[in-house]
């Protein structure tokens, strides 16, 4: 799985239009393995960019769920912990 895609499903506050796109958009871009399509293929590629969106926005519209939403700044702070743990030097690591 590309690790530009986060999840989005059962956050608080509920993921915007503009991370569903961005997200569609990295899935089309591992896919398609362009990162900015030619000419000749941004029809497709901007096409299948709208289809995932809507396919996600739908998707997440009707996931059913009895947790609580997550709080996405201790999920932001989680992600840079772990980050920072994994891109540390041999040297800095911890016992």
């Amino acid at each position: 799985m590309c690790r530009n895609i986060k999840t989005l499903y059962n956050f608080a506050p509920p993921a915007t239009d503009e991370e569903i796109r961005a997200s569609a958009l990295q899935f089309v871009r591992k896919l398609s393995g362009f990162n900015r399509p030619s000419n000749a293929n941004q029809p497709a590629f901007d096409r299948a960019v709208d289809q995932v969106t809507l396919a996600a926005r739908e998707l997440i519209g009707n996931l059913v769920t009895g947790a609580a939403p997550r709080d996405r700044e201790i999920e932001a702070a989680k992600a840079r912990a772990k980050a920072a743990d994994r891109f540390r030097t041999p040297t800095t690591r911890a016992p």
